[in-house]
């Protein structure tokens, strides 16, 4: 088993939150535990505004008008009505077909925790949201899939504005390209269907990813909400009002961000104006210049008072960057925990003065599930080969070299015969300190030049013996070229698709069997296929 921290794969925020490091815990509010739940609880119980439900509830029913939803779901969206019912979300971008495998780990993630707070807090409803960012404008980041060693891409040179706007057209060349790869079979044509129905008969790229994750996810009652919506953003106006006439949240970001810097990498910097003006086609920033609010890049132009008068009539037109968005949801929602990976976390750290100035409870923060998906096949090679999961999550340089050493008939390691030279070098100090100094420099250029001799012996006996295990090292890469594509996670590569093909539902099945949310190592899954 191998933890999130020793995996290689995590920045040093997110292992210092893992481990709970107390130069970390100003910026959070509540580490995930179960325990920790239930004054979570009480905290938003107390600060949400819970007329802000109805309100909810309502645009919700409007967003599913058009697409066939379970009991579960429909039960779960009227449940929200009810103060004790509490949401755990997770957000992400709309790629086409899910995009990278976390996509759906992310959400399992969700509903599996709504299921554990569950039978924790029974007197509580917990309901699991995807909020989809409907509202961003990186057409670049979205517009791919990778189907084995294919990528396939929707090519859209007129893509601009808001990308759950954006019109499908487009997407007829991509469903072609995908049935070509795919195959046949029953879990081929399954895949192949659902790609058709979600893009090729929906008008926008917002109603086709929500036609497929509710599809997807349907039945385990997952709540899919679009933020880009006159009446949720109606509720967000004093909140928008304030960013535009007084740019609190840059000024508290921005000092968040001068206590974290010199630890971490700081993962998002704040404008003086943290929205965007969006319109069709239309998503610029809002910027003031000499008391004059323009959107960036166009004529468009306000004065302060026709901006209050032009958010009043048309909230829908004003969009939260990555700052502004998670405060956004947190006031709309009530919402107990946000689940991201660790880019996000790193962003939400410098969020929590601004929640704080702002009145709005400040989520529990929690890393979603990681996992590695592997067949019978694959592990059957790993055993013969006597390789532990600590030795895969190695740099594959790294990993070439340990094996080679492990496999060899001789030491290679010369750590102490380079010990020992020093130490009969540190014996000839006391004479050279006593005679010329020059002696002592000669002394000291003498030990460094042995020593790297050493260094290049070790090398050299490194580099034959890898050509004496060659065939064995390749097979060890290839092993892990294919659990760890581009020598990255697979999570952040592979798509879907290219297990559910071999698996079906199994997929989903040993999913939501085995990813525990408050775990804090990766999950290994055998597939059979």
């Amino acid at each position: 088993m191998v933890s999130y921290q020793n995996s290689g794969y995590f920045s040093k925020i997110i292992i210092d939150y893992l481990n709970q490091h107390q130069d970390l815990k100003s910026f959070y509010n509540r580490f995930p535990s179960l325990e920790n739940f239930k004054l979570q609880l009480e905290e938003k119980a107390n600060t949400y505004n819970h007329d802000y439900r109805e309100v909810l509830v309502q645009a919700l029913r409007n967003q599913y008008q058009e697409v066939a939803i379970s009991e579960n779901t429909k039960n779960n969206i009227d449940a929200l009505q009810d103060k004790h019912t509490f949401s755990i979300t997770t957000g992400h971008q709309l790629n086409i077909f899910t995009g990278p495998l976390y996509f759906i780990y992310k959400i399992v993630s969700v509903i599996n925790l709504c299921k554990q707070l569950q039978l924790e807090y029974p007197e509580h409803q917990f309901v699991p949201i995807y909020w989809m960012a409907t509202e961003d404008h990186d057409f670049a980041e979205i517009n791919h899939f990778q189907y084995h060693n294919t990528k396939l891409q929707w090519n859209n040179p007129e893509a601009s504005g808001a990308v759950g706007r954006l019109s499908t057209q487009g997407l007829d060349e991509v469903y072609e390209k995908f049935c070509n790869e795919i195959g046949s079979g029953i879990h081929a044509t399954y895949l192949k269907e659902l790609f058709k129905q979600a893009y090729l008969e929906h008008s926008n790229l917002a109603s086709a990813t929500r036609f497929l994750v509710n599809e997807l996810f349907q039945n385990e009652g997952l709540i899919i909400v679009d933020g880009d919506s006159k009446e949720l953003k109606q509720l967000f106006v004093p909140y928008v009002k304030q960013e535009l006439m007084q740019q609190i949240s840059y000024r508290e970001v921005s000092n968040t961000i001068t206590k974290l810097k010199d630890n971490y990498d700081i993962q998002v910097n704040p404008r003086e104006i943290n929205l965007f003006y969006i319109d069709n086609n239309l998503r610029e920033r809002i910027v003031l210049e000499n008391d004059v609010y323009k959107v960036n890049n166009t004529t468009i132009r306000f004065t302060a008072q026709e901006l209050e008068q032009e958010l009043e009539n048309n909230p829908e037109k004003f969009s939260p960057n990555v700052i502004l968005r998670p405060l956004y949801q947190e006031t709309i929602l009530p919402n107990l925990c946000y689940i991201g990976g660790g880019g996000e976390l790193a962003y939400w750290f410098e969020l929590k003065s601004n929640f704080d100035v702002q009145g709005v409870t400040f989520p529990i923060l929690l890393l979603r599930n990681s996992v590695v998906l592997l067949t019978e096949k694959m592990q059957k090679k790993i055993e013969k080969l006597h390789l532990t999961w600590n030795d895969l999550f190695l740099p594959s340089t790294l990993l070439s070299t340990q094996k080679a050493k492990q496999f060899s008939k001789f030491n290679i390691d010369f750590s102490d015969q380079k010990e020992h030279l020093k130490k009969q070098f540190n014996s000839l100090q006391d004479i050279a300190a006593r005679t010329d100094k020059s002696f002592l420099k000669a002394l000291k250029a003498q030990e460094k030049k042995q020593i790297l001799g050493l260094e290049h012996l070790e090398k050299r006996l490194l580099k034959a013996e890898k050509k004496v295990y060659a065939d064995k090292l390749k097979r060890i890469l290839a092993i892990q070229a294919i659990l760890f594509p581009k020598q990255s996670l697979q999570e952040r590569v592979s798509n879907f698709s290219e297990y559910y093909q071999n698996n079906g539902s199994l997929l989903f099945t040993l999913l939501f069997n085995h990813l525990d949310p408050l775990s804090q190592n990766f999950s290994i899954i055998l597939l059979p296929n």
